[in-house]
């Protein structure tokens, strides 16, 4: 089996734990499933990585913008999403929510440096003339914020800090989570 996350997953993958699994259609695989999601506490998380990408370019699709691309190379980094519309022009990244505390989402569950570079070039971004915008996909219903756990990286926090103050929008796109789909509800 493949766990499609790469953070630490520590709260949610615990012994007796339910898990719902994704049969892999390439037969060249040494695993032939994927785990994407896991019952908890605080109900059914989606914990594929890729899910978050994929479920925004589905919701930027029914939004006005004139031209979305994702993975768009800007600066020094591939930022997750590049729009426009008319004569403004967007960069947005996209973080995916799992780690929750007391009903407040908690990014990252692990040191992410390519976080921090992002923030940094959404925030430069900025002076540029560019909407920035950071979008936290939050993979559990329920879940309304969230926050930078700097008692993982405190790093991040002060990057999300410094953008926000350069102008760079946060966005908590709250999800509907079965064990077949992840999708924003907003």
């Amino acid at each position: 089996m493949h766990v499609k996350n790469t953070g630490r997953c520590k709260e949610l993958l615990i012994p007796g734990c339910t898990v719902y699994l994704e049969k892999s259609d390439n037969p060249n695989r040494k695993t032939l499933y994927d785990l994407v999601a896991v019952e908890a506490e605080i109900g059914l998380v989606n914990i594929d990585s890729q899910a978050p990408n994929a479920v925004v370019k589905e919701w930027l699709a029914t939004k006005d913008y004139d031209v979305v691309i994702p993975e768009y190379k800007y600066g020094n980094s591939r930022i997750d999403f590049y729009m426009e519309r008319e004569e403004e022009k967007f960069l947005m990244e996209v973080k995916g929510c799992t780690l929750i505390k007391d009903g407040i989402g908690y990014f990252p569950d692990a040191p992410t440096e390519r976080g921090v570079k992002h923030l940094r070039e959404l925030t430069a971004a900025t002076t540029k003339g560019y909407k920035a915008i950071i979008a936290f996909v939050i993979q559990v219903e329920g879940i309304t914020e969230v926050r930078p756990n700097i008692d993982t990286h405190p790093e991040f926090g002060v990057a999300l800090a410094e953008a926000k103050a350069a102008g760079v929008e946060v966005w908590f796109l709250c999800c509907k989570v079965t064990k077949d789909e992840l999708a924003i509800i907003m």
